[in-house]
Parts: C-alpha cells; sequence; structure tokens
C-alpha cells in the first residue's frame, strides 16, 4: 500500500486553468463559473469571490519585505570584549556561543572562493589572533561549517553563507579595527 504525500499544484490564472479543464471534460462540463465555484470549493473555499478576496488580502502581505531579525546586542558586546582595540581576538572565550561569535570574525578576515593550504590558512589566521592556537581556531571553524578541509587537512576553503545577524554586527564592529591596522576586509 502507498502512503500519499502531498501534492501541491500552482494554477497561476484561474480562468485559463478552468477554460483547459472544461476543454478535457467535453459536453458534459458545466459551465464556466459553476467550474470555477468547483475549483475554489475544491481549495477550500465557499466560491470563487471567497478565493479572490482571500487572495486579495494575501498579496499585499506577501509585497512585504520581512522583518529584519533583532540583534541581541549583548551577545554582540560580549564577543567584541574578546578583541584588542585592531580587531584581533585577544583571547579564547570560555563559552560556546561567544566563542562560535568571534569564529565569525575570523571567518570574515579569510578571502572568499580561494582554496588555502593548511600553511596559508594558519598564517591568515595568526593574523588574527593573539593567544597563538591557529589549530583550534580551523578545527572550530570546520566544525561549525564555516571552513571545509579536504580529508587530511592538504586545503581549507572558506564556506560561503550568510551570517547570522549577531555574527553581522560583530563582523562590522571588527572590520572597523581591522581598517586602524590595515588589515584587508574579505567579508561578505
Amino acid at each position: 500500500m502507498m502512503t500519499n504525500q502531498p501534492l501541491s499544484l500552482v494554477a497561476p490564472d484561474l480562468g485559463q486553468f478552468t477554460r483547459a479543464l472544461s476543454r478535457q471534460l467535453g459536453a458534459a462540463s458545466p459551465s464556466h463559473l459553476t467550474l470555477m465555484n468547483m475549483l475554489a470549493r475544491a481549495a477550500g473555499f465557499q466560491n470563487v469571490q471567497h478565493l479572490r478576496a482571500a487572495g486579495a488580502v494575501a498579496q499585499p502581505m506577501a509585497e512585504l519585505p520581512p522583518d529584519p531579525p533583532a540583534v541581541d546586542a549583548r551577545k554582540v558586546a560580549r564577543a567584541l570584549q574578546q578583541f584588542d582595540a585592531l580587531g584581533r581576538l585577544a583571547r579564547w572565550p570560555a563559552k560556546r556561543h561567544v566563542q562560535t561569535l568571534t569564529l565569525w570574525a575570523i571567518w570574515a578576515a579569510l578571502p572568499a572562493g580561494q582554496k588555502l593550504s593548511e600553511r596559508q590558512i594558519s598564517a591568515l589566521i595568526d593574523g588574527e589572533h593573539l593567544f597563538g592556537d591557529a589549530a583550534i581556531l580551523r578545527r572550530d571553524m570546520v566544525g561549525c561549517g564555516l571552513l571545509w578541509r579536504q580529508d587530511g587537512g592538504v586545503d581549507y576553503l572558506r564556506i560561503e553563507q550568510v551570517p547570522p545577524p549577531e555574527a553581522r554586527a560583530l563582523i562590522r564592529a571588527i572590520a572597523a579595527r581591522r581598517s586602524a591596522r590595515g588589515a584587508p576586509s574579505h567579508s561578505p
């Protein structure tokens, strides 16, 4: 026995869809309006006017831009405290959520779309932190899905994605600090 999976049907023009269905039904087809009302009822509406009214209300709502997600300023401030005045990560945070947020700032300093050897990626990461452990940063960036690592750790590549709102705010703040030391910015 096969289970029924929902199958979506989109008809951009109900009138054209109704005419095509009427042609398929041939002489047994009800009138155009009756067939449109039948289709509207099959879709869960009282009649075609109810369907039109629901579409008129939904259309302006669909055109509204989505609300931007709110930024948790406290999280950004906690992560920002981990960086020095020149935008370098001064210490590895104790809390995991702060660690992850700081990794986004390191991610933004890496070049996009460029395969790098372990030595090259370590050199770039070393320029962005002060505590001398590029390996922990590399591993955590791979674990968080910010870096791709070829088996054996031969090549690394920044994974392109849209940072979450807090990460975007932190990246902007760190970019301003990095510009004070003349560091290049590779942020999205």
